[in-house]
């Protein structure tokens, strides 16, 4: 190599090792910036306001953030007598290498309308993007803890990989009482009747405001993700700057 491209080739090597380790942070910080951008950057739209659109109107290019009740015929009803439209449970177990295994993954949903004064849109949340924003309830404690639903799933990861040392499970639900902003693609159906669509990566359905839904989506551990987000950063500096140098070694050439 010319002694001239050792300097953008150094460039290059601490960028793609500084990407690396953002996007490491990144992820160990439980945050979720795709989806965080997706949500914040859409115009938000009461059901109504779509509902208003006349056949001619154009429709908006971009997904939007619609606000609105959920009214559901056939709700999920739980033990507990909660109605939900939606129902997600994920119980995981440590395993003795290190490591978490996953032994349920349970996604129950009913389809709703999201409504107001104005009128009422489908939705069908089995097309949401995970995870939902709303507040999780999370559980941990020992494998024993765990009900006898789970003994199969716990004896056959226990002969491939040995006995689980603790378990957690994380369940997220949207109840009929929520009020909810829900990231859609606005379209219009056969009839050209205004109706949504799942955008690429699905709906985003969250039951907080938006600015409780952009605090859950920076994830537990803020420091982490602002260091990681610096580090993202810091290597599109050096990318650019070791891109720069071999231009101008290929313009001295």
């Amino acid at each position: 190599m010319p002694p001239s491209l050792m300097l953008p080739a150094g460039l290059a090597l601490g960028g793609v090792l500084l990407l690396g380790l953002g996007l490491a942070l990144v992820r160990r910080s439980g945050a979720r910036p795709t989806i965080a951008r997706r949500l914040a950057g859409a115009r938000q739209l009461r059901v109504g306001e779509l509902l208003d659109l006349a056949p001619g109107d154009p429709l908006p290019r971009r997904p939007v953030r619609v606000l609105g009740r959920i009214r559901c015929a056939e709700p999920i009803v739980t033990s507990q007598d909660d109605r939900l439209i939606a129902f997600h449970r994920d119980v995981e177990v440590a395993m003795p290498g290190g490591g978490w295994r996953s032994i349920e993954r349970l996604r129950e949903t009913r389809s709703f309308e999201l409504w107001d004064h104005d009128g009422s849109l489908q939705v069908d949340p089995a097309q949401a993007a995970e995870p939902l924003i709303v507040l999780p309830h999370v559980w941990s404690g020992s494998v024993e803890a765990l009900d006898e639903t789970y003994v199969p799933a716990l004896a056959r990861v226990t002969a491939e990989q040995g006995p689980p040392a603790r378990a957690r499970a994380t369940t997220r639900m949207v109840s009929i009482i929520d009020r909810l902003l829900v990231l859609a693609t606005v379209i219009r159906d056969a009839e050209e009747r205004v109706a949504l669509a799942p955008p690429r990566g699905g709906y985003v359905v969250s039951a907080l405001e938006l600015d409780d839904a952009m605090r859950l989506l920076g994830g537990p551990q803020p420091r982490l993700m602002l260091a990681g987000t610096a580090s993202v950063a810091l290597s599109v500096v050096l990318f650019a700057a070791a891109l720069l140098a071999v231009v101008a070694w290929l313009a001295a050439a």
